[in-house]
């Protein structure tokens, strides 16, 4: 690190910042974008099953959710190159050397660091849910009652810093090598994206896989924005199981939309909006 220039000066934190940005960004239209081609573009009968369902998205909605996730991938790219500042003045504990740590720990890492951010996430969630910090806090990203790929990154700045804060805290405590970070930020980003598709990618009766009843996805978070009371996780239902805040809803809705393709899916979101 001591052939870099000096992170900390004003003028170096700016490009780094600006370069992080740049990557949130593109990162977020790619990903985001490709889930809106290939689901409300290359697979019509995809959205037809929306149709059946008689929803519908806000006027303007896809532009707003676009210009909240602009303010927070900014937020996103000044915690990095805090990060970055920390890093080189030795406070984190990221790495770059493959031997500084044995290859066994480099999963198990990752799998750490994705459980504490899902503890994290998971209460941080069930206090922003409080009506007094919702209005203030939250209130932007439910907006979106009907998600999109767009809504992943939608948030009030509030919750922005909230959300950016974690990685820089966790680094402090936890080694990982800078391409587990990199990986991890990459499924942060594709597990929101396809969390707020509103259309079911996962196969019929993955809910109740060995591996899939412990996932997030389209069906379940989908119940958040319409319940407001369950499914506070981001990646693993864990959480929502022991507290007993997974939907009630949940397992009849994903059954109706990974079998059925729209018979009956009337029916049974007008029950799980209940």
């Amino acid at each position: 690190m001591s052939q870099l220039p000096d992170l900390s000066q004003p003028l170096w934190f700016l490009a780094v910042t600006a370069v992080v940005f740049a990557i949130v960004v593109g990162r977020y239209f790619l990903i985001a974008g490709l889930f809106h081609l290939a689901f409300y573009r290359w697979q019509p009968q995809r959205w037809q099953q929306r149709k059946i369902s008689n929803k519908a998205y806000k006027k303007d909605q896809f532009r707003k959710e676009v210009q909240w996730s602009m303010i927070t991938a900014l937020l996103f790219a000044v915690a990095g190159a805090i990060m970055g500042v920390l890093w080189q003045k030795g406070y984190t504990l990221i790495y770059t050397d493959w031997a500084a740590y044995p290859v066994w720990w480099l999963p198990v890492s990752l799998g750490i660091a994705m459980l504490l951010h899902e503890t994290y996430y998971y209460w941080l969630h069930r206090w922003m849910h409080h009506p007094k910090v919702f209005r203030i806090v939250h209130k932007v990203h439910h907006d979106s009652n009907i998600t999109s790929p767009w809504t992943a990154f939608s948030f009030h700045p509030l919750e922005g810093v909230l959300q950016a804060l974690f990685l820089p805290l966790l680094l402090l405590v936890l080694p990982m090598h800078i391409y587990v970070l990199l990986l991890q930020l990459t499924l942060m980003t594709f597990s929101s994206v396809i969390n707020h598709l509103d259309i079911e990618v996962y196969p019929a009766k993955f809910h109740k896989h060995p591996l899939g009843r412990w996932l997030i996805g389209a069906t379940h978070h989908s119940l958040h924005h319409k319940q407001f009371k369950y499914n506070y996780g981001l990646y693993f239902t864990f959480w929502d199981k022991w507290k007993k805040t997974e939907s009630p809803s949940y397992a009849v809705l994903f059954e109706e939309k990974t079998t059925a393709a729209g018979v009956g899916h009337e029916v049974v979101q007008k029950r799980a909006g209940s």
